[in-house]
């Protein structure tokens, strides 16, 4: 339950987050532009972490917490990209998503091991 919990709360800082770019950090095209792709980023994040928690919810054991160690990851990730509110970074970095999230959680060094030598 706790973990639903806090991903809710996530969810709702992420949404709040996803919108914040600093009109300062570009044109207004620019800024506009940014905050399109970082709603967009917001939304992968946000699909990626109710996969993993529902994964976590059939799983039992050790999985579910390996899972749910990949769900911190996660939500630390998003916090981190979607506080950055320079308009720059989001058409530099983000503007094709592909499968940055997923490379951002398995590069960290407390990915699971054992999930990392299946990549």
């Amino acid at each position: 339950m706790f973990m639903r919990s806090a991903a809710c709360t996530c969810s709702i800082q992420s949404l709040n987050m996803a919108v914040e770019i600093a009109e300062s950090s570009g044109t207004t095209n620019q800024v506009e532009w940014a905050k399109l792709i970082k709603a967009r980023v917001a939304a992968e994040f946000e699909r990626i972490a109710a996969a993993f928690r529902e994964v976590a919810g059939n799983q039992d054991g050790c999985r579910r917490v390996r899972t749910e160690a990949v769900l911190v990851i996660l939500e630390e990730k998003r916090a981190t990209v979607l506080a950055n509110d320079q308009a720059g970074y989001f058409i530099r970095d983000w503007q094709e998503i592909g499968d940055q999230v997923r490379h951002m959680i398995s590069r960290d060094e407390r990915y699971p091991a054992k999930i990392r030598s299946h990549d």
